[in-house]
């Protein structure tokens, strides 16, 4: 038509080396100890940085996966059927190690490397990175058996992926799980039961509710037996080339998350083999769940640089009102806020990470400890609404599932209710202050590294501490691990993020001048020194 001329449009954000770009992550690996891996981290940023790339993480949100019950003849298969845009994905996550580098060559700064690979990876398509991260979680929890390890580690070590299932095949891929019907985050209400066989396996018998990656080799999942709730290892396939008993009732039909299958599943005389001590099943999974836990802080973080790196990518080229949005105060005091807030979740996730490594002392393992629990709830807590207003930026283009904050809004609510909820992590974390104060001891400890530079954050680590030793309670669970994680994040903004960025950080957070939306950031902020950054 003669009348349709696109204009004012933005191009295309393609072919950038997403690592490069993302100063904040640059600046941490080189800080942490991981300065020999970012030759690799380079690689990995150009690579999902590409046009193909990010094709491909559009691809497989579109074409959801597809539940295949039944073959042509009637045989229960009981198999989830991908887009080859997401085998492309994950097999590229896999070969740079996302998932086991950590643990094939434990070293200081191991983990932040692997953080690093996991950040661009989810970055660009986060559903993909659930069983990444399950696969990465299950080697602490597979230590409590010195049998299952020889047999499953070599297989989670590897690089290679092979989507199907087959005993033989040299990788594997792991899943998890934990939630029933009747009893979502209160595991110790499960039903399944499992008992043991003559062979020294166990058959179980139940359901879970979510089991998400349904096409894993194998899951870690929790059954009732005589002792107690126990931890599992449920493969897919028999060593003698068998299907294991899996019926996959149906897929979830989910807000987001959509290129990743979460099943309902029903085990019935499933062959499982016990991990850990019978009756100690929480015990042993729990370390798993810690692991994933702290993922979810990654993957968040990683989609609020997505966020940021978008909306800055469009109000630096679109014009309104004769200039550049970016050169309007109101949408740059937006975009600033929203620089701030990635920043902090990025340097959060990790200075958790440094702790993780195979050097970490009695203290960084205390740290780790709560502060996973503190992030985990504050960062995924935050990310939603990120998401929302990073789309805001946009416009109407914005809410189009074309462009990718569209589908990052859909995908933040899941990092924050996946391995539990707000409440669920808070009573968490005052479980931890009331049973392990060593905890509380190291993570104070690291907070108070910026104590005596700047007014607004001594005075907010002064009060958190009276509320602290007033003896929280639940009603006051949820405003006491907030405070705890804005004080992380302000103490690590303070010690290695610029002055201009640190201090406009603290005073929108922990002053007198804060603000429920984004945007509002105090007067006397450096604006332009927060948007070069990033």
């Amino acid at each position: 038509m003669p009348t349709h001329e696109v204009l004012n449009q933005t191009p295309p954000r393609a072919g950038v080396d997403e690592f490069a770009e993302n100063t904040v992550l640059v600046e941490s690996v080189r800080r942490l100890d991981a300065e020999w891996s970012i030759p690799t981290l380079h690689e990995i940023g150009r690579l999902v940085g590409t046009e193909q790339f990010q094709s491909d993480a559009k691809a497989a949100n579109e074409h959801t996966p597809v539940l295949k019950t039944h073959d042509r003849y009637g045989n229960r298969i009981d198999e989830v059927e991908y887009d080859e845009s997401y085998h492309r994905i994950i097999g590229s996550a896999l070969s740079y190690g996302a998932h086991s580098a950590a643990w094939a060559d434990p070293r200081p700064g191991a983990n932040i490397a692997r953080a690093a690979a996991f950040m661009l990876f989810a970055q660009i398509e986060p559903g993909h990175a659930c069983p990444v991260s399950m696969t990465h979680a299950v080697v602490p929890a597979l230590v409590n058996s010195a049998e299952l390890s020889s047999k499953w580690l070599p297989k989670i070590l590897s690089r290679e992926y092979h989507p199907e299932l087959d005993s033989e095949k040299p990788s594997a891929i792991f899943g998890m799980g934990m939630t029933e019907k009747q009893g979502g985050s209160d595991v110790r209400s499960n039903t399944t039961t499992a008992k043991r066989s003559a062979d020294g396996s166990y058959r179980l018998t139940g359901h879970k509710w979510f089991c998400s990656a349904p096409m894993s080799d194998a899951f870690l999942v929790l059954a009732q037996t005589p002792k107690g709730l126990s931890c599992f290892l449920l493969p897919r396939v028999l060593d003698d080339g068998t299907r294991n008993t899996f019926n996959l009732q149906r897929l979830k039909d989910k807000l987001g998350n959509r290129s990743n299958a979460s099943a309902e599943v029903e085990f019935s005389d499933t062959v499982a083999f016990l991990v850990g001590e019978e009756g100690r099943g929480i015990a042993t999974i729990i370390e798993m769940v810690a692991a994933t836990r702290f993922d979810c802080v990654l993957g968040t973080a990683a989609g609020m640089r997505e966020s940021v790196a978008e909306a800055l990518w469009h109000v630096r080229h679109r014009k309104a009102f004769g200039k550049l949005l970016i050169d309007q105060a109101a949408m740059a005091s937006v975009v600033a806020d929203l620089a701030l807030e990635a920043e902090a979740a990025t340097l959060a996730g990790m200075r958790l990470a440094r702790a993780m490594d195979e050097d970490a002392s009695e203290e960084e393992i205390a740290f780790r400890r709560l502060a996973t629990a503190v992030t985990k709830y504050w960062v995924c807590k935050r990310g939603p609404g990120h998401a929302y207003e990073a789309m805001e930026c946009l416009g109407g283009n914005g809410y189009i599932l074309d462009f990718p904050i569209a589908r990052r809004f859909r995908e933040q609510p899941v990092l924050a209710i996946w391995e539990g909820s707000g409440n669920v992590i808070a009573l968490d974390v005052l479980r931890a202050i009331a049973k392990e104060p060593a905890t509380v001891e190291a993570f104070m400890a690291e907070v108070a590294l910026a104590d005596g530079e700047n007014p607004q954050f001594d005075s907010y680590l002064a009060s958190t501490r009276q509320l602290l030793a007033s003896g929280p309670d639940e009603r006051s669970a949820r405003r006491l691990t907030e405070r705890l994680a804005l004080l992380l994040e302000a103490s690590l903004m303070i010690r290695w993020s610029p002055s201009p960025v640190s201090e406009a950080f603290v005073a929108a957070r922990l002053g007198d001048q804060t603000s429920g939306l984004y945007g509002s950031l105090p007067s006397g902020c450096d604006l332009n020194s927060i948007l070069e950054r990033h």
